[in-house]
């Protein structure tokens, strides 16, 4: 028993003095890579970010009505009931009578011996309009034009028999260009 552990002591030093290169022989590759990774200059790591605390939002409109339950009513005075508003349904209607209001934007104007005439932005490209004509779904005539501003008095329905109207102002926003 004795000569068996002897021989396996002696067996298992072998295997591993045979295994052993001597030392870091077979670590050349990794150690000629560190040695690189080390000589590379060092960069600066940026500080980190302030952050702002969050803040908590409370919803204050909870007791007010909520838009989607029921229809907006309009107050009518007695001047606009009595009223004989109502639009031309057998006019014919223009080009820019089938876009939306919101749609367009005023970009300018331009005038000559001709008269003058406001700049709008749809959503199909740029139409010069003048006072007189039509804009938007609402039967918006055109009522003033000038450099800074377009004014369109629109006729909306205000219930099953009766129409107001309702002006509105195109105005030149530079930004939004």
């Amino acid at each position: 028993m004795q000569q068996l552990r002897l021989i396996i002591v002696v067996g298992t030093m072998l295997v591993l003095a045979g295994c052993s290169d001597g030392g870091r022989q077979g670590y050349k590759d990794i150690d000629a890579y560190m040695a690189e990774m080390k000589a590379r200059p060092t960069g600066n790591i940026e500080p980190l970010p302030q952050f702002r605390a969050y803040e908590a939002f409370t919803y204050q409109a909870s007791a007010m009505r909520s838009p989607f339950r029921q229809p907006v009513r309009i107050a009518l005075t007695t001047e606009q009931i009595n009223s004989n508003i109502k639009p031309d349904q057998y006019r014919v209607k223009q080009y820019l009578e089938q876009f939306e209001m919101d749609s367009f934007r005023l970009v300018g104007s331009i005038s000559n011996d001709d008269g003058f005439w406001g700049l709008v932005r749809g959503s199909d490209g740029v139409h010069r309009v003048q006072v007189g004509d039509y804009l938007g779904r609402n039967h918006g005539r055109i009522t003033y034009i000038d450099d800074q501003e377009l004014r369109v008095t629109e006729i909306v329905p205000a219930g099953p028999k009766y129409w107001i109207e309702r002006p509105r102002v195109l105005r030149v926003n530079f930004s939004n260009q």
